[in-house]
């Protein structure tokens, strides 16, 4: 298989967007489930991705020719400000991936070139719901038959890390957690019962006694969205859990982190 080549945007201010946007082509409309490809069978899919995030899940369908726009430096992609020229780079998108809290999305439907197709990725890493994403974004692409081997992947690494997670229990037992809503796959991972959820928004004095009264072993943060110790004074230990993969767009890499982030705190639970 070719090696997938990755295009790093540089990203600054959208002062100068709309006088670039007449040098681009007119906008291309939301692709429908269920499309075809624009090409033919042979033909690579040239996708533009907003992150990582969704560049891993594209590659995960087979695309091999991607371009992501935000920086993997960036740490907090939905705060992102793109600008004309970056977007340039959409205008010669067969397929361009984005998700609905990136705020500079609309610019980028504007930006898109007639022929790309814009499509909306569920950006989450539940592996049922990361392995549909795939199998449909390869639909999309015409590269079926490599979600489908990617997805095989998934399963069997999924099942690996859940085994030995559980393996490094404290005391044999499932621990108790609360979650950022955008970790929870984490907790399914480690086969954590969670007891309570939090976020996006800052934790309030009445969530905070709440969750602290559910006395979890561990707090699951978004090192993304982070608000700092989550329960300070519960005894809890907090570990940060990361979505978005790095620049080689190994989804893969996402779960195996989060493992070896978990296993460590479990070990000195």
């Amino acid at each position: 298989m070719a090696r997938t080549r990755v295009r790093t945007a540089r990203i600054a201010s959208l002062v100068a967007l709309t006088a670039a946007l007449p040098l681009l082509a007119a906008c291309g409309s939301e692709e429908a489930p269920g499309a075809e490809a624009p090409k033919g069978a042979g033909h690579k899919p040239v996708v533009v991705v907003t992150t990582t995030w969704e560049g891993a899940f594209a590659k995960a369908a087979g695309a091999e020719d991607v371009t992501v726009i935000v920086p993997q430096s960036v740490h907090h992609a939905p705060d992102y400000d793109p600008k004309p020229s970056d977007l340039a780079a959409v205008a010669k998108a067969d397929f361009v991936l984005y998700a609905p809290f990136e705020p500079y999305a609309a610019k980028i439907k504007e930006a898109a070139g007639s022929k790309a197709k814009l499509v909306e990725v569920n950006l989450d890493n539940d592996p049922a719901k990361a392995g549909a994403e795939v199998a449909r974004l390869g639909g999309l692409f015409g590269t079926k038959d490599a979600a489908d081997r990617f997805k095989t992947r998934l399963d069997t690494e999924v099942a690996k890390l859940n085994g030995e997670l559980k393996s490094a229990w404290p005391g044999g037992k499932s621990p108790s957690v609360v979650s950022q809503v955008f970790t929870g796959w984490a907790a399914g991972l480690a086969g954590a019962t969670t007891v309570g959820t939090f976020g996006p928004e800052p934790v309030t004095p009445a969530q905070l006694a709440e969750l602290a009264a559910k006395k979890p072993a561990f707090v699951l943060d978004n090192a993304h969205m982070s608000t700092g110790t989550v329960l300070p004074d519960a005894g809890a230990k907090q570990v940060e859990i990361v979505n978005y993969p790095g620049e080689d767009l190994d989804l893969l890499s996402v779960y195996r982190n989060a493992a070896a982030e978990l296993k460590k705190m479990m070990g000195t639970a």
